[in-house]
């Protein structure tokens, strides 16, 4: 007779389990244990905390807005195409994700800067300039941000029954009527946790930013920029910057819930 395995893990694993929660929980409990309620409200209301918050809804929710449309195509195209070298493609899609971020910067500097591959040609002929603006700002975000929407949209897209595209297909339907009418409401549940990834990790970026973009109060100081600023002159609004972040991330979190984090 086997003997049937206890659901209880082992202590061996155990241990170093509890020890990986601490090391993920202290930080956030410090960060909570810091934050004085009194002061928090006057702190979140000061001129240059709205300001910071203000400018990072603006360009977390415009890089979501510009990486849905170029996004979801490409996702589509590394779930259902064929074409050789499609594993090269998806590798560069996904390098933002392991890229340090400041690489990231330098890189958008080198390409969209005034002397770049691309910058040079956009202000001679257009007169655009995007580093240190609030638009190079956004770059910058869609930049990081872009691959967490492409990857979650195709896992959507891997998972969708392609007997219902067939069935559409087989009725008459055109390719282009298949994807916006059964495509993408059957993947839809995985577009919407793409979205809302893209946009955290939009709303949470810093060193691409500030090194493309700069941190101008007002220009491109988003919220992780204000963090890093008041952490030396003003701890208060530091933490109470911190918290704003970290309610957002926890909300996601609660969105996501038994998509991405179980249950």
């Amino acid at each position: 007779m086997t003997r049937r395995t206890s659901g209880r893990p082992p202590w061996a694993l155990v241990l170093p389990a509890l020890v990986a929660v601490a090391l993920l929980a202290f930080p956030l409990l410090g960060l909570l244990a810091r934050a004085d309620s009194a002061n928090l409200r006057r702190d979140l209301a000061s001129a240059d905390v709205l300001t910071a918050l203000r400018l990072s809804l603006v360009c977390s929710l415009s890089a979501t807005a510009l990486a849905l449309p170029i996004g979801v195509p490409l996702a589509w195209i590394l779930a259902r195409g064929a074409a050789p070298g499609l594993r090269w493609l998806r590798a560069l899609v996904t390098l933002p994700m392991v890229l340090p971020p400041v690489v990231g910067g330098v890189a958008l500097l080198f390409a969209f800067g005034r002397r770049g591959l691309l910058g040079r040609w956009l202000a001679e002929h257009f007169g655009v300039s995007l580093p240190f603006t609030t638009a190079g700002a956004v770059l910058a975000e869609t930049f990081v941000s872009l691959p967490f929407l492409v990857a979650a949209a195709e896992a959507g897209f891997r998972q969708v029954d392609r007997r219902y595209e067939e069935a559409a297909a087989t009725l008459g339907a055109t390719r282009l009527a298949v994807f916006a009418g059964v495509t993408l409401p059957l993947a839809l549940p995985a577009l919407g946790a793409g979205t809302a990834l893209c946009w955290a990790r939009a709303l949470g970026e810093f060193g691409a930013t500030i090194t493309f973009a700069g941190n101008l109060p007002g220009v491109t100081q988003t919220l992780p920029l204000a963090v890093y600023v008041a952490l030396e002159t003003r701890p208060e609004a530091a933490i109470a910057l911190s918290l704003v972040l970290l309610a957002v991330s926890i909300a996601v979190l609660a969105a996501l819930r038994g998509r991405w984090a179980g249950a």
